[in-house]
């Protein structure tokens, strides 16, 4: 590994990955924690594969929701009774990327009016079940806040988006790959240099650049062994899945993929080429008038 790629420590506390393209939402918000235990009619309906039809102003789509995140599946299923995603608007569109709703602020809005920040008053735990599910063409996930103010991935208690992506040839996945594998390595190092904040801190004071080198030798060691250890990869499934239908794979085992959709993919494609404006909102509004489950 390249030793210039490891963050120096005098600077890591400074530092922050960020991914072009993150599903985020305003941080003006704040949410609290969902809790409470489902009605036992809801548990019922929830213990077999669940599917939901959305009718939508540009057509319908049908999605089903995995059985191994209940925690989304339940809650989605919830709003889904209680009409919460009628009249709610694709609010985030982006081409050869995905297609985001589920701001109930979108109800209406007006022309113009930025959007994205709105929820439900709670968030759900991460439930990031990878690589068994991952952000191929027509995954189903939920947007969250940042890692900087959401460390532990927490999602938007309503706000999800359906990944359209792009194909990706042998040598861009290979690329793809080693970015995966450097940020690992980046993240392995900055949790190590937060272990050792007290320590960075007073050698810092101190002006002990010999010191602060031989500790940064010292964690890139350890960086190295972990990164060998656990080494990101795309597993073969992954591999087919970006190369043939496409997908976001720099989203991958950062966000919870609880559904996919199993019909109506087209509808989506016709969302994610309409015109949008500087804030990635449709020029013309493209509404949900309702959800069902099937």
């Amino acid at each position: 590994m390249n030793k210039k790629k490891i963050i120096p420590l005098a600077l890591f506390l400074a530092t922050a990955i960020i991914v072009a393209g993150a599903i985020t939402l305003s941080n003006r918000k704040t949410t609290k924690k969902m809790t409470g235990n489902t009605t036992n009619t809801e548990t019922t309906a929830n213990n077999s594969d669940a599917t939901v039809e959305f009718t939508t102003t540009a057509g319908n789509f049908t999605v089903r929701l995995f059985d191994d995140t209940p925690k989304h599946r339940d809650n989605f299923l919830k709003l889904v009774r209680e009409g919460y995603y009628d009249g709610v608007l694709f609010h985030r569109v982006i081409n050869e990327f995905m297609i985001q709703t589920g701001d109930p602020e979108s109800k209406e809005a007006p022309a113009g009016k930025m959007l994205g920040s709105g929820g439900p008053g709670y968030d759900i735990e991460a439930e990031i079940v990878y690589p068994a599910h991952f952000h191929k063409r027509g995954a189903l996930a939920a947007a969250r806040q940042g890692d900087q103010v959401n460390p532990e991935r927490r999602s938007s208690g309503s706000q999800f988006y359906i990944v359209t992506g792009k194909a990706y040839n042998d040598s861009t996945i290979g690329m793809l790959e080693r970015q995966m594998q450097m940020m690992q390595q980046k993240q392995i190092f900055n949790e190590l240099a937060k272990q050792h904040k007290d320590t960075i801190m007073a050698l810092r004071r101190n002006r002990d650049s010999a010191g602060l080198n031989a500790l940064q030798e010292e964690l890139v060691a350890l960086t190295e062994k972990k990164a060998a250890e656990n080494p990101a990869t795309l597993t073969p499934a992954q591999r087919e899945a970006y190369t043939t239908v496409g997908g976001t794979p720099h989203l991958d085992n950062q966000y919870t993929v609880f559904g996919e959709v199993v019909s109506g993919m087209d509808v989506v494609d016709k969302i994610e080429k309409a015109e949008t404006d500087g804030h990635d909102r449709p020029v013309a509004d493209i509404k949900i008038l309702s959800a069902k489950i099937l």
